[in-house]
C-alpha cells in the first residue's frame, strides 16, 4: 500500500475518530512551519501529517483507504488507477467524448450517474461533464480549528487585559477584552491547522473560565456584595468604607439600617463588552450579632432592651400577632 497513514499519525489501525483528530492536532502544532520557520523539514513534515489527516479524517475516505481502494496520496489503485496510468490522465474515450451502444456519440455522459460524485473529486474532475482521469485542482478547505481552555479570575474578566498561550510552541498574547463573562469564546483567526489545498488556516477558540471572587458576586453587568455591620452602625448610621472594581469608596449606612437593605452605587458595576454601557454595584447590608459577649455585657444589653420598651418593637409585636395558635 506505500505510506502507512496509521503510523504517520502515530494511531493504530483502530483507532477512533476523535483519537486521529488528537493525534493530528497534537502532530501538527508541533510541526506548523510558523514555530519551525529555522526547520526546512519540519514543512515537509507538516505536509505529510495533513495529508494523513486528510484521508483519516474523513469517514469515507479512511473506508476507502482500509479496504484497499485508493493509496496512501488519495489515488485509486484499481480501476481508476489502471485507467489514469494507460491514458495518462486524458480522456480514454477519444476527443468526441463517450460513444454509447446506440452508436451515437453522448459528449455530456454523466459519469457521477454511476459512480458518484466521489469518483471525479478523487481525480481531480467535476459534475457535470467528464474532465479526466488524474488532473485538476483539488478544491481549497480550511484548517482545523484548534480548541483551548483558559481560567482568568474576576478582576481580568470585568476590566479587560491580556494574558499569554502556548499553541505548538508559540507563545500568543491573548487580548481578554472587559466585560467578559464565564464560558465566553475567543477567537483567534488564522491560528489553527494549516489550510488544505491553499485553503485559509483554521482558528484558534479559546473558551475563558472565570473564578469566582471571594466577594464580589455577578448579576448580569451588576456587580453584588454582602456588608456586615454591627448593631450600634445599623441603629446610628455610620459611613463604611466598601470595595469596588475601581478601589474603595466610601458608602453611608443610613440610621435603622435593617438586615436585607441594599444600596446601589451607580455606575460601579461591569462594564459592557468593549466597554459599552456599565452596571451599579449593589451592596446588601446584614447586621452581625455580638458573640462571646461576657456577664456585665448581657446584662447591659438586657437593660438596654428594657429601657426601649414596647412602643420600639409595635411591628414585631403586631407581626407575630397575626399567627393564631
Amino acid at each position: 500500500m506505500g505510506k502507512d497513514l496509521y503510523s504517520i499519525l502515530g494511531v493504530s489501525k483502530s483507532a477512533t475518530k476523535a483519537e486521529i483528530k488528537s493525534a493530528y492536532h497534537k502532530l501538527a502544532r508541533k510541526y506548523h512551519p510558523d514555530v519551525n520557520k529555522d526547520n526546512p523539514s519540519a514543512a515537509e513534515k507538516f505536509k505529510e501529517i495533513s495529508a494523513a489527516y486528510d484521508i483519516l479524517g474523513d469517514d469515507e475516505k479512511r473506508k476507502k483507504y482500509d479496504n484497499n481502494e485508493i493509496d496512501g496520496d488519495g489515488k485509486p489503485t484499481g480501476f481508476g488507477a489502471g485507467f489514469g496510468g494507460a491514458y495518462g490522465g486524458g480522456n480514454p474515450f477519444g476527443q468526441g467524448g463517450f460513444y454509447s451502444s446506440s452508436g451515437g456519440q453522448n459528449a455530456n455522459f454523466d459519469f457521477s450517474s454511476i459512480f458518484g460524485d466521489d469518483i471525479f473529486s478523487a481525480f481531480g474532475g467535476g459534475r457535470g461533464g467528464y474532465q479526466g482521469f488524474g488532473g485538476g485542482a483539488k478544491r481549497p478547505r480550511k484548517g482545523e480549528d484548534i480548541t483551548y481552555t483558559m481560567r482568568i479570575d474576576f478582576l481580568t474578566a470585568v476590566r479587560g487585559g491580556e494574558r499569554q498561550v502556548t499553541l505548538g510552541g508559540r507563545n500568543i498574547n491573548v487580548k481578554i477584552p472587559s466585560g467578559t463573562v464565564d464560558g465566553q469564546t475567543l477567537r483567534l483567526k488564522g491560528l489553527g491547522g494549516p489550510g488544505h489545498y491553499n485553503g485559509e488556516n483554521g482558528d484558534v477558540l479559546i473558551t475563558l473560565n472565570v473564578d469566582k471572587h471571594p466577594y464580589f458576586g455577578l448579576e448580569g453587568q451588576n456587580i453584588t456584595m454582602e456588608l456586615p455591620i454591627t448593631v450600634k452602625e445599623a441603629v446610628l448610621g455610620a459611613k463604611i468604607t466598601v470595595p469596588t472594581i475601581d478601589g474603595q469608596v466610601a458608602v453611608k449606612i443610613p440610621s435603622y439600617a435593617g438586615s436585607g437593605d441594599k444600596l446601589r452605587l451607580k455606575g460601579k458595576g461591569i462594564p459592557g463588552l468593549n466597554g459599552r454601557g456599565r452596571g451599579d454595584q449593589y451592596v446588601t447590608v446584614y447586621i452581625e450579632t455580638p458573640r462571646n459577649l461576657n456577664r456585665e455585657q448581657k446584662e447591659a444589653l438586657k437593660k438596654f432592651s428594657e429601657s426601649l420598651g414596647e412602643k420600639n418593637y409595635e411591628e414585631h409585636k403586631s407581626f407575630f400577632g397575626k399567627f393564631k395558635l
